[in-house]
C-alpha cells in the first residue's frame, strides 16, 4: 500500500518514456557542474555558513534548493529592505513551492529579466536545473551591476550587465537643438528668383 507521501511523488514525477525522456536528457546535458561550483560558493558567501554546502552534484544541488528556504535568505540578503518570510523547515509540498514562488516574483522584482527565470517545476520536481542556473546567474549579475553595498563575494564571478545611458535635456536645450539642426539643413525663408543667373540669354541671329 502506497503512503499519501509515495502516491505525491509519483504523480508528480511521473515516468519518463519515449520523447519525453529523449527531451529530458537533451536538458539534462545543459547543465553545467563547473558553474554549480560557483554558485554554491555564492549563496554560502552571500547567505553565511547557516545554509550549508550541498552535496556535489545536479542530486544534491537540486535537493539543497528543493524547499525555498535557501533562495529565500538568498534574495533577502540581497534586498534586506523588502524581505520575504520564511517557513522554516516546512516538509509540506505546497508551502515549499509556495516559496520558490515567493523567490521569483522576489527575483524578478530586483531585476532578473522574465526571459531569465525558471519555473518552479523546474527545481521542485528537477524538471530543468540548468534554468535554475541560468536563473541564479542572472541573479548575480544584477547583484554585481546595481553595486549597493548588498553583494557579497568575488565580483569576478559574474558580469556587469550593460546600462542605458539616459541622458535628459531641459526644454530651452531642445529649442536650442532645433535651430542648430534648422542652420545646418540651410533655410529658404525670403527666397525669390530675384537677381539669379541661370547664364547668358541665348542670343538670335537673323541672318540676311
Amino acid at each position: 500500500m502506497l503512503r499519501v507521501g509515495q502516491f505525491f511523488s509519483m504523480s508528480n514525477q511521473g515516468p519518463s518514456y519515449g520523447l519525453s525522456r529523449e527531451v529530458q536528457s537533451k536538458i539534462d546535458k545543459k547543465y553545467d557542474p563547473e558553474l554549480e561550483e560557483r554558485l554554491v560558493e555564492w549563496i554560502c558567501a552571500q547567505c553565511g555558513p547557516e545554509v550549508g554546502r550541498p552535496e556535489p552534484g545536479k542530486t544534491g544541488f537540486q535537493k539543497w534548493l528543493k524547499d525555498g528556504c535557501v533562495l529565500g535568505k538568498l534574495i533577502n540578503s540581497l534586498r534586506p529592505d523588502k524581505p520575504i518570510k520564511i517557513a522554516k523547515g516546512s516538509s509540506m509540498a505546497f508551502k515549499q513551492m509556495e516559496l520558490i514562488g515567493q523567490f521569483l516574483e522576489a527575483a524578478e522584482s530586483y531585476g532578473v529579466s522574465k526571459t531569465d527565470m525558471f519555473q518552479t517545476v523546474d527545481l521542485y520536481e528537477s524538471k530543468d536545473m540548468a534554468a535554475v542556473q541560468r536563473a541564479l546567474m542572472s541573479l548575480g549579475s544584477v547583484a554585481v551591476t546595481k553595486n549597493d553595498g548588498n553583494y557579497k563575494g568575488d565580483p569576478s564571478w559574474f558580469h556587469r550587465q550593460s546600462q542605458e545611458n539616459k541622458r535628459m535635456f531641459t526644454d530651452q536645450q531642445l529649442s536650442e537643438g532645433k535651430n542648430v539642426i534648422g542652420l545646418q539643413m540651410g533655410t529658404n525663408k525670403g527666397a525669390s528668383q530675384a537677381g539669379m543667373s541661370y547664364g547668358r540669354p541665348r542670343q538670335i541671329i537673323n541672318k540676311p
